[in-house]
């Protein structure tokens, strides 16, 4: 049986899969915020089971308004993470007709913007919807991580999860296609209650540093931190503390931009009320 994202449908078990008590992620992004002077009005693009944004609206003072195309995650943060507005829309197209003072996009969300044009799309979104010197603020796989290297290619990958008492087991497979530059993920599911093997198929894209810097310049953003390490899910785990790192080869990539170029004021008829937003895509933190 094929499925679109386990994970995306059964919020509870994302959380499970993907445990952050201490809830480091929302911590660094706070210390981000802080260290380039946020203002409180923040977009959480990608926003997933709501635990990030519902930590920043509550704990560091934030007003957050969070988006995720899935419905079910979105039911899950309303829920079990109130406090933020939700809303659904789709990363590349939305409209909600006000402005923030930064966007956060974590857990490799914007990777989901798989074609030039997706990510065109995505900076537009974020040059339109934030104010003048706004920061963007996201953290995700590094591209350059893969250049002459296979360990995370070379066997596949198996993770346990228990739920209401059953057992699910992940095997996961990545692969490169150089073609389209996306790091393509293969994951089956199974369980112990003897519900049928769950087979799913998603991608990110990879993005290089140098790229990255290129494609922001292109949107009127200035690049003021790009760095591997520390991170809320790198190896150690980021600390109270700690600066950033002078380079950029590790898994996983950090990176900070201030909008330096932005949009004259939207047209009146750009102010879509919310309920207008464009219907989801498979968008969600994997």
């Amino acid at each position: 049986m094929t499925s679109g994202n386990l994970l995306t449908d059964t919020p509870e078990l994302y959380e499970l899969r993907f445990p952050d008590p201490d809830r480091l992620a929302a911590r660094w992004t706070e210390s981000v915020l802080r260290s380039y002077g946020a203002g409180p009005h923040v977009l959480d693009i990608g926003c997933g089971t709501g635990r990030d944004a519902a930590w920043l609206h509550h704990r560091a003072g934030r007003r957050v308004t969070g988006l995720d195309t899935s419905e079910a995650m979105l039911a899950h943060a309303r829920a079990r993470h109130p406090g933020p507005e939700y809303l659904r829309a789709d990363m590349r197209e939305f409209t909600l007709g006000r402005r923030f003072d930064a966007a956060i996009c974590l857990d490799s969300a914007l990777l989901y913007c798989h074609t030039n044009a997706d990510l065109d799309a995505f900076l537009d979104r974020c040059r339109r919807h934030l104010r003048p010197g706004g920061l963007l603020v996201a953290e995700m796989r590094n591209g350059a991580f893969f250049l002459g290297r296979t360990e995370l290619l070379d066997a596949p990958r198996t993770d346990t999860v228990i739920r209401g008492g059953v057992t699910h087991t992940s095997r996961t497979t990545l692969r490169i296609d150089r073609a389209a530059q996306l790091l393509r993920r293969s994951r089956t599911w199974t369980a112990d209650d003897g519900s049928p093997p769950i087979e799913q198929r998603s991608a990110w894209r990879l993005l290089f540093p140098q790229e990255l810097r290129h494609l922001l310049a292109a949107h009127g953003f200035e690049v003021l931190a790009l760095y591997d390490r520390p991170g809320p899910r790198t190896e150690p785990a980021w600390a109270e503390g700690d600066l950033p790192a002078d380079t950029a080869d590790a898994d996983r990539l950090h990176l900070v931009a201030r909008l330096t170029a932005p949009d004259a004021l939207m047209a009146p008829n750009d102010l879509t009320a919310p309920d207008a937003l464009m219907a989801p895509n498979e968008t969600s933190r994997p």
